[in-house]
């Protein structure tokens, strides 16, 4: 791990990164004092990126002057070992005055610097309401951070609901070129959040502050109820604090989790979220809550028999199966049929841009053309891959993905759906055989089919290769999510791994 401390080194040192390889860069911003929860952004940013950066920098920008800037907790030696330890490449430790801010010791955001300033909208509410300037100042710092290191992926706990919210809206909004991920909360087997400011409290504190989570657990129970009204669940939240004479609350709220707008009624999905005070420090804590039915990921390597097994499990559970093979082939299919060269990659982000797929169990259109039977010639089956490979068609198809599955109720499979696509999927499973039950398998499908067939070592081999470029590749590497049920198939038949997966998706929902 490469320390730097200049943002001339950092920048020097980036640009051989980028100039010997074209894999991605993942980016962890903290303040340092590092937990579990840290590290969970450190690993999950290692698992889906060939460079991960880091940065510990206590900013006085989004400090107020109220709050006490000099003593929040600094423990870099630690932090360095930390990083180091959970696959971190380069950890960056700038000084106010290296990122041009001011020096003096003082907190808040009273300076001629440029600001990056965040809409009343996203600020005027949870904790932005009693932190004046807060959230100015962490976009201020992200923005300048994001400029130097241009990551392809950021990586930010759910923790901070309302930070991760202003975070991917000014994104949004400037158009920066990353990928904002939202990372679930880490907590303490007591179920407190994890916490930099969790080390000022007392033993006695920390036991108290467990409440925090407790009465977020009761309104989750009772939104699981069907009670769906924001009052029902406040109540439910500051009931239970009631008997807390130690934990002085300072908001409950209920807001959408992208735009922050105060909630009524939950139709969709829901931040509740908290702030209060256990002694003297500050502490917060959310759930999300969704109405959204399951969502079932399946990852796995070629030929480990997703495709087949998904399109069963689906008909089994009575899920959508959203295939998304088929819209990577009807993106291929417009591309051939639009006159444009499959290496023309500007013309090909400018058509996916402005198409619109549909899909159906029983056909696949797209810009209200059907092209269920079109899509499996060989010619766009030879040239999907070239397609599939292109970032700006990933993006969009992405997006439709996610758009398709915002209500639940579907299951994927392919190389990532549970790392990048859903890393929120409710089952997330990694279908797998050994390259030697894969090519055995190979055999007799070629057999069936009436074409040669190679030899097994041969086939090994070719297996082998096709698994090392998948898990290196750029642009989707497969990757088993680090929460995803592993799942080898050797020696099962396709009606038993069917039978095994219903029943873990059965026990998950469950």
């Amino acid at each position: 791990m490469r320390v730097f401390t200049t943002i001339a080194a950092l920048c020097c040192y980036l640009a051989q990164c980028r100039s010997s390889s074209e894999g991605t860069i993942g980016f962890v911003p903290t303040m340092g004092a590092l937990h579990a929860g840290h590290i969970s952004l450190m690993r999950r940013a290692r698992q889906e990126n060939q460079w991960v950066v880091a940065s510990v920098f206590v900013n006085p920008l989004q400090f107020n002057p109220r709050e006490d800037l000099a003593q929040y907790p600094r423990s870099l030696d630690t932090d360095r070992d930390l990083c180091e330890a959970a696959g971190v490449d380069i950890l960056f430790v700038p000084t106010p005055e290296e990122l041009g801010i001011p020096i003096d010791g003082s907190a808040g955001i009273e300076t001629d610097k440029t600001l990056v300033v965040v809409p009343d909208s996203f600020t005027s509410k949870l904790c932005g309401a009693t932190r004046p300037g807060h959230f100015d100042g962490v976009a201020t710092i992200i923005t300048k951070f994001l400029n130097l290191i241009q990551p392809n992926a950021a990586y930010f706990g759910q923790k901070d609901g309302q930070q991760l919210a202003v975070i991917q809206h000014f994104v949004n909004d400037l158009n920066f070129p990353v990928e904002i991920v939202s990372c679930p909360i880490v907590r303490e087997t007591s179920g407190l959040a994890m916490s930099s400011r969790n080390a000022y409290l007392t033993p006695e504190q920390t036991i108290t502050a467990t409440n925090l989570y407790r009465s977020l657990q009761k309104a989750d129970r009772l939104f699981k109820q069907g009670h769906y009204q924001a009052n029902e669940l406040i109540t439910s939240v500051s009931s239970s604090l009631e008997s807390q004479p130690d934990i002085q609350v300072e908001y409950i709220e209920l807001v959408e989790p992208i735009t922050l707008q105060p909630l009524n009624y939950i139709t969709e999905n829901a931040l509740l979220a908290i702030a209060a005070k256990v002694g003297t420090t500050r502490l917060i804590d959310n759930i999300l809550l969704r109405t959204r039915k399951p969502i079932m990921a399946i990852d796995g390597p070629a030929g480990a028999g997703k495709s087949t097994v998904t399109k069963k499990v689906a008909q089994t559970l009575g899920l959508f199966y959203l295939d998304t093979g088929a819209m990577y082939r009807a993106i291929t299919w417009l591309v051939m049929n639009s006159g444009i060269s499959i290496m023309d990659e500007p013309a090909i982000a400018e058509l996916v841009g402005t198409c619109h797929i549909e899909l159906t169990p029983e056909k696949v259109e797209i810009n209200n053309q059907d092209i269920t039977l079109a899509i499996r010639t060989p010619e766009v089956t030879a040239n999907v891959s070239a397609i599939a490979a292109q970032s700006a068609v990933r993006k969009s198809l992405v997006r439709q993905q996610r758009e398709y599955s915002r209500r639940g109720g579907v299951v994927l499979e392919g190389r990532d759906i549970g790392t990048h696509v859903f890393p929120d999927a409710e089952v997330k499973i990694f279908l797998t055989a050994t390259v030697e039950e894969r090519s055995r398998r190979r055999q007799k499908d070629l057999e069936r089919l009436g074409q040669p067939i190679p030899s097994l070592d041969e086939l090994i081999e070719t297996i082998a290769e096709r698994d090392a470029k998948d898990s290196t590749r750029a642009i989707a590497p497969l990757k088993q999510a680090i929460d995803a049920i592993e799942v080898i198939t050797d020696g099962m038949t396709i009606d038993q791994v069917v039978d095994h997966l219903v029943k873990l998706y059965q026990a998950q929902v469950q």
